[in-house]
């Protein structure tokens, strides 16, 4: 059996759903002669309570929260990168700003370019995702602080919009990769 471990940081819910998704596709059966695939979803603040000498390989995923991946995931890269580096590993990124054609690659989203040249792990696979915009779900001032950073990014600024821009094809696509490294 092949264990994988995705570790995730989700500021609003949509990596952890990026992650349940990556969890399906990689625990899918494929047929005779394939390995038995499982999979542990662990948020990055509870990753401590996991060995994760256990697992076969090691995947993180991160959301951007005002410009930012979340400290806690540079903090565990650094404690714990000889051990990523010595298994199969991957990274994704998931931020708004890729729902634009012209950002939407490893090479061209700005958060992630950021996040490569501030982290010495270099991961086996990475990954961009656009993410999702739910107004409802945010509080005053950060439905204030999106909608602004919409309307100058010609997103959608109506408070009650709830988008999805999250290519679930290119997600199950990652998963598969992820499955077979």
């Amino acid at each position: 059996m092949i264990k994988t471990l995705i570790i995730f940081s989700s500021t609003n819910g949509q990596t952890r759903k990026i992650c349940s998704r990556l969890q399906h596709v990689i625990e899918r059966t494929q047929g005779n002669g394939s390995h038995e695939h499982r999979v542990t979803l662990i948020a990055i603040d509870l990753v401590n309570t996991v060995d994760l000498n256990a697992f076969d390989k090691i995947v993180i995923g991160a959301s951007i929260y005002y410009g930012k991946h979340s400290k806690h995931v540079y903090v565990f890269i650094e404690e714990h990168q000889q051990l990523l580096s010595s298994k199969a590993n991957a990274f994704f990124s998931v931020n708004v700003v890729a729902r634009k054609p012209e950002k939407n690659q490893v090479e061209t989203n700005p958060y992630l370019q950021k996040f490569l040249k501030e982290t010495s792990w270099q991961p086996n696979k990475i990954a961009i995702f656009a993410g999702e915009i739910e107004y409802a779900k945010y509080t005053f001032i950060d439905r204030t602080m999106i909608r602004f950073i919409m309307w100058m990014t010609k997103g959608p600024t109506d408070p009650n919009a709830k988008v999805e821009f999250t290519n679930w094809l290119h997600v199950e696509s990652f998963g598969q990769t992820i499955r077979d490294m």
